[in-house]
């Protein structure tokens, strides 16, 4: 049964599968506005890098336990070239009321910083919160990272590639990422993509689609096996779709993978986040049980 409001259904039926991010945050605001938020401490801005943009942002429960409780690392999304923690406040909130330890970074942006600035900041998030996590009520051994979009890339990249030392994962939660540059370059016209692509341009660069192999996480996977859910919406950027079950494909059939697959019904790219604590748990009801599965 859904958990999306009717007349929010119907609107984002209307809105369709286009770029409609300033409609989707006007048609949240009013719920964000009013999102719980008791029972949760927040931290502002600890610092886990010399960058300027390498801040989180800490969300714990309130109450105090004897048992560690689990982590959770939460990267915004923004084409590479956008996005702020603070936008995605009602992930921590939400997260945290549920008993899991949120952090929610930033990371550096293109295109001052290009490929491999996302997953390198991943990691030293990563670091970050196991260095912290006694104090701040958490197990160090049961973390979870996940991102949206362009943050779904970067952890993608961080936990699937070796060479980012990213390792002792309970799993990894991708929501709506692109996981292959090259497919983007050479199927622009398919997937309504400009060019020049002012997302994929400025972090990945201008070389030659061979040459954006290298860059393409489906190409490079050579991690061992480890929990991974990945979703995509109904309403999704074409794009999206494809390179999440790509990537599924990719995992299950070469790499002995068993990823779970979902899709976010009746939601579109950037709703699926934003409705998280306003009551509808489409895309956090997923993700809680996931946690749960294995984080025990």
């Amino acid at each position: 049964m859904s958990t999306v409001p009717d007349p929010i259904a119907a609107r984002l039926a209307t809105l369709g599968a286009g770029f409609n991010l300033p409609e989707v945050q006007a048609l949240y605001e009013p719920l964000l506005a009013r999102q719980p938020t008791l029972g949760v401490l927040k931290l502002d801005s600890q610092r886990y890098g010399a960058h300027a943009r390498q801040v989180l942002d800490v969300y714990r429960p309130a109450v105090e336990t004897t048992a560690p409780r689990p982590l959770l690392l939460f990267f915004h999304g923004g084409g590479f070239i956008r996005g702020d923690k603070a936008h995605k406040a009602n992930i921590g909130w939400h997260f945290a009321r549920q008993g899991i330890v949120t952090l929610l970074p930033n990371y550096r942006l293109a295109p001052e910083h290009r490929w491999p600035a996302g997953p390198e900041d991943v990691a030293a998030a990563l670091a970050w919160a196991r260095e912290q996590a006694p104090a701040l009520g958490a197990d160090p051994a049961r973390i979870f990272l996940m991102g949206e979009s362009a943050g779904a890339a970067h952890v993608a990249a961080a936990s699937l590639m070796k060479r980012f030392g990213v390792q002792g994962l309970r799993g990894a939660i991708l929501a709506s990422g692109p996981y292959n540059a090259r497919l983007e370059r050479l199927s622009r016209a398919a997937f309504g993509i400009a060019t020049p692509d002012p997302r994929n341009d400025a972090y990945f660069g201008t070389d030659d689609a061979q040459a954006l192999a290298a860059m393409s996480i489906v190409d490079q996977i050579d991690a061992a096996p480890f929990p991974l859910l990945i979703s995509y919406a109904e309403r999704d950027l074409l794009q999206m779709q494809v390179q999440a079950g790509e990537l599924f494909a990719r995992l299950s059939g070469n790499h002995g993978f068993a990823p779970e697959l979902r899709c976010i019904r009746h939601h579109n790219h950037f709703s699926q986040t934003l409705a998280v604590n306003t009551g509808d748990d489409s895309l956090s009801g997923p993700v809680l049980d996931f946690i749960g599965r294995h984080s025990g």
